[in-house]
């Protein structure tokens, strides 16, 4: 079953990898890997340098991302691409701010997008799911409002047709300073020592 499950997987992205759907955005699509896990990660959208990678989280933000993954769960770059799926609200790099940074994707983007991310999710069947930044987190768990009322909070959704757990973290971006002043600091803490404790994510530490 689980091998059937992994081939449709790897159909679904290479599908997925031929949407031009949003013509604001810069493809190519960023798929990454097929993997199945119990734990999903999602993050807002790849940045200029995961296209030519074909990975998210390929360059400074995946940095911090993979420097909290090994903190927490003792488990390395490599570890965490091949025993973690990767997803994210939006496959395609949105393009930069004048002022700086990678331009959120708008409604209609996130909505063009969704299809591809709920079958991925329909497939991989995660527990736990990780949600990274305001906009994965609201559209995980709906919540718009700030970082600090759910991160450092273990929370219970029906995501997708899937009952998971859901470990909020703030986006490992270099840009979003909130990781790294308080209350962001202590809430991070807070989150990554769920995420240390969390059953399913503990299995993952078993060769």
């Amino acid at each position: 079953m689980a091998d059937r499950r992994l081939e449709a997987l790897e159909a679904l992205l290479t599908q997925m990898k031929g949407c031009r759907a949003c013509p604001k955005m810069y493809p190519p699509v960023v798929v990454g890997p097929a993997v199945l896990s119990p734990v999903l990660i999602v993050g807002q959208a790849p940045g200029v340098r995961e296209g030519p990678a074909d990975k998210l989280f390929a360059w400074t933000a995946g940095k911090t991302l993979f420097r909290w993954f090994d903190g927490a769960l003792g488990l390395d770059e490599a570890a965490v691409r091949s025993r973690i799926a990767f997803a994210a609200v939006a496959r395609c790099f949105p393009g930069k701010l004048a002022k700086g940074g990678d331009r959120k994707p708008d409604t209609d983007e996130v909505l063009a997008c969704r299809p591809w991310l709920e079958a991925q999710v329909t497939l991989v069947r995660p527990r736990l799911v990780v949600p990274l930044g305001a906009l994965a987190i609201e559209q995980v768990l709906g919540h718009g409002g700030p970082l600090a009322e759910v991160v450092g909070r273990l929370h219970t959704a029906t995501w997708h047709g899937l009952d998971v757990d859901v470990i909020p973290l703030p986006h490992p971006s270099g840009v979003s300073t909130w990781p790294v002043t308080e209350p962001g600091k202590t809430l991070l803490a807070r989150a990554l020592e769920q995420l240390a404790r969390h059953p399913v994510a503990r299995s993952l530490q078993t060769p």
